[in-house]
């Protein structure tokens, strides 16, 4: 019987790229596919779908899934695409011990992690902390023969596998040259983020100062946290306006930003221009409105699906990922284009 293994050999391509195409998954260059495809043909490659399924029900492939996902609409896309991909595979004995957070409580995530790791998963997908005490963790479960991937936030040092998820220095990059444009100079910006422990949103604010230096007219008025809670951001929100009556622009890390635009709606400054991520429905809203002007998109469908895509691959079919990082691009969404 011909193999995947032998099928890419031959064509001189990776076993992960031959899968993507036999099974129309992922994108491949249209030459590559052809290659593949006619290779496969002449040597009457036929899969066994209900023996890949068998050999891989023996293995028990048991995944854990570990994000900040309480209260955070932001990840009920990357939710959905990662339960859509979980029933796809329960045919193959894949089972998903699902867990979530609200916050940043670095106990707790340390506990979840050892709660998983003890009732036996083979693999790890988590959205992490950057601390120390995680890089142990995740260095401890790839020493296991745990295969980890992060999540919409990746880890500093760790000898995790894979991250998936977005540029977070090109977002507050981008978020920094799209408010020049769409706001008169001076600039009195104010920022506010869920919180400085975790490496994405350091990232962002990294990337959006490093531009704003470039402003001829640029004023910070400070960086605030906001632990992704829209009531928290509310308050942060409206105590920065009350120490800066100059405030004439925010910047939204991460969540918070319909407690962040209620602020500005209760302090009737609709003259302040927002820039923020994701399109959940409540930014829309204040699209709408006119508070917020601008929202970076970071692909949440996408994100779930690569990231079980990468530990189905790994866990079933022994394929590693071929890149360290699978990288999200940001895309500008203004009420334009996120209505249709």
């Amino acid at each position: 019987m011909v193999t995947i293994k032998q099928i890419a050999e031959l064509c001189g391509v990776s076993r992960g790229t031959v899968d993507r195409v036999l099974n129309g998954r992922g994108k491949v260059k249209p030459e590559k596919a052809k290659l593949v495809l006619d290779m496969a043909a002449k040597l009457h490659y036929h899969p066994n779908p209900a023996g890949k399924a068998l050999a891989a029900r023996k293995k028990h492939p048991t995944v854990g899934v570990l994000l900040l996902s309480e209260g955070v609409h932001f990840f009920d896309d990357v939710l959905s695409a990662m339960h859509h991909m979980a029933d796809k595979y329960d045919s193959y004995g894949l089972k998903v011990i699902w867990r979530s957070m609200r916050g940043f409580n670095l106990d707790k995530q340390c506990a979840i992690i050892d709660e998983l790791r003890e009732q036996g998963i083979n693999a790890l997908i988590i959205d992490p902390l950057n601390h120390p005490r995680i890089i142990q963790k995740i260095d401890e479960c790839v020493a296991d023969k745990i295969f980890v991937v992060t999540l919409n936030n990746d880890i500093e040092a760790s000898h995790r596998q894979c991250y998936v998820g977005p540029n977070y220095p090109n977002g507050g990059k981008t978020a920094a040259a799209l408010l020049c444009m769409i706001h008169p100079q001076p600039l009195h910006t104010g920022v506010l983020l869920g919180s400085l422990q975790m490496l994405g949103h350091r990232q962002r604010l990294d990337g959006f100062l490093e531009t704003m230096q470039e402003h001829p007219d640029f004023h910070f008025c400070g960086v605030e946290e906001c632990e992704d809670d829209d009531m928290i951001a509310y308050e942060k929100v409206r105590q920065l306006l009350l120490d800066h009556p100059e405030l004439n622009s925010i910047f939204i890390i991460s969540a918070g930003a319909y407690g962040a635009a209620r602020a500005v709606l209760a302090a009737g400054r609709k003259d302040i221009t927002m820039i923020v991520f994701d399109t959940i429905p409540t930014t829309i809203e204040m699209m709408k409105k006119g508070i917020i002007q601008a929202a970076l998109y970071q692909h949440p469908h996408q994100q779930g699906q690569r990231a079980m895509q990468v530990v189905f691959d790994y866990l079933v079919n022994g394929i590693a990922p071929e890149r360290d990082k699978y990288i999200m691009r940001n895309e500008i969404r203004i009420l334009q284009n996120v209505e249709g």
